[in-house]
């Protein structure tokens, strides 16, 4: 089984172009399907069909229970299409396993000219392509983050420059393959061809960032069920991605097991009562809790709203620390640390935000899907910025990513203008 590189749904001519998302999470598994009204320089994208429904057979991002999983797919997939009025074939896939993460490729070539021309940038860019999917890893994305002449860093377009030497920098996302296999044949067994696959994080950036956060530096945290994913940027490009094995069930869990609740009330006291900024009222307000096995109501024992936010910090407190480390180590801290953006089901929890402003000292905002129109109201919150991001990867997906096929090397040099006809030596 092998995953595509993405594409769009194949209509009869005259049709504007279909395509559909299939966002498959540890909690919910969401299907849309959209259509480009305008297809000029900024297309406008209209969701005709959308299904979602709760997750069974996905733990921390990746297939525990193949059929249990094909079976939401498919509900999903058949919701959405019958308010769209059209089959899916193919849709974009993402994959949010806990072993995704990033590496830099670095690559230099000698100038034999002295004038860098389009010849040096191709030699460069198949050197550093070359050393792509070393290892036993899939590799989903390969991103460069900018060229540089002689040790002048931040140049996205060296042709014409005069020096020695010519560099380049690629961001590598990559993944366990066993993940991204079991993904990909849930989707092909619902007879829909799985395309892309893109990273959770790179697909929610593209569906709630603004250009503005991508160009100055942002750190996007897709706060999941299972997992926590992590993409920063950096003058438009990602500079970093990680995953987490953590996520909003495990502060679920810590409620159940802390207050010996069944699963499904502690999902409730987490919604309704949880918290991670504390108050003076916490000790005064109880909160009522069913312990797991007394089936009336009355039997539910009374603890303070307190006990319950001491539970629910320190699982978010980890997490973040996690993520901290990360940034610090990997030296993107500094130019992407300062604005974060919260997405994900996770994110809702109340004073989270207000919590993470203070923990990274850095402007927080929760992402929502923005650019979609017919987007009903309550598939508008954070939760769906995955979904909608992969909406945007497949109808704008980006020149700059290689993704994992060599192929995609030429569809990447025609960001620079190569072999266009641009007049400049090939050599």
């Amino acid at each position: 089984m092998a995953i595509g590189t993405g594409k769009r749904v194949k209509l009869p001519s005259g049709r504007a172009p279909v395509i559909a998302a299939i966002d498959i999470g540890t909690t919910k598994v969401t299907c849309l399907v959209a259509q480009v009204e305008d297809e000029s320089a900024n297309p406008e994208i209209r969701v005709l069909g959308i299904g979602h429904q709760a997750s069974r057979g996905v733990r921390a991002g990746t297939i525990a229970d193949m059929d249990a999983a094909e079976d939401v797919v498919r509900a999903c997939v058949e919701h959405a299409e019958e308010m769209a009025g059209t089959t899916v074939i193919s849709a974009m896939v993402n994959i949010s396993s806990a072993s995704a993460r990033s590496r830099i490729i670095r690559e230099e070539v000698n100038l034999h000219h002295g004038e860098v021309n389009d010849g040096d940038v191709r030699r460069v860019l198949r050197d550093a392509h070359s050393r792509v999917q070393a290892g036993n890893r899939q590799t989903l994305h390969t991103i460069p983050i900018g060229f540089s002449v002689d040790g002048s860093k931040g140049i996205r377009d060296p042709r014409g420059m005069l020096g020695d030497k010519l560099s380049i920098r690629l961001n590598e996302i990559c993944v366990d393959p066993s993940p991204l296999r079991n993904i990909g044949v849930c989707v092909e067994r619902c007879h829909i061809e799985p395309e892309g696959p893109i990273f959770s994080a790179y697909a929610s950036s593209l569906g709630a960032l603004v250009e503005d956060e991508l160009e100055l530096g942002v750190t996007l945290i897709e706060l999941g069920g299972g997992t926590t994913s992590v993409a920063s940027f950096f003058e438009g490009r990602m500079i970093f991605a990680k995953s987490f094995p953590v996520g909003g069930n495990h502060v679920t869990q810590d409620i159940a097991r802390g207050l010996s609740t069944p699963m499904v009330h502690a999902e409730r006291m987490k919604v309704l009562f949880g918290s991670t900024m504390a108050s003076p009222h916490d000790d005064r307000e109880m909160i009522d809790v069913p312990p797991i096995g007394e089936e009336q109501h009355r039997a539910a024992n009374h603890v303070p709203r307190s006990i319950l936010v001491g539970i629910v910090k320190p699982r978010i407190e980890e997490t973040f620390e996690f993520i901290r480390e990360e940034l610090a180590n990997s030296g993107v801290e500094r130019v992407a640390g300062h604005r974060i953006v919260l997405t994900g089901g996770a994110s809702q929890l109340n004073g989270l935000r207000e919590y993470a402003g203070r923990y990274f000292d850095a402007h927080v905002r929760i992402g929502r899907p923005r650019g979609l129109k017919g987007l009903p109201e309550a598939a508008t919150g954070p939760a769906f910025s995955t979904a909608g991001g992969l909406l945007a990867y497949g109808f704008r997906a980006p020149e700059e990513d290689m993704g994992a096929a060599p192929g995609r090397l030429a569809t990447f040099m025609g960001l620079f203008g190569l072999g266009r006809g641009t007049g400049r030596s090939a050599a």
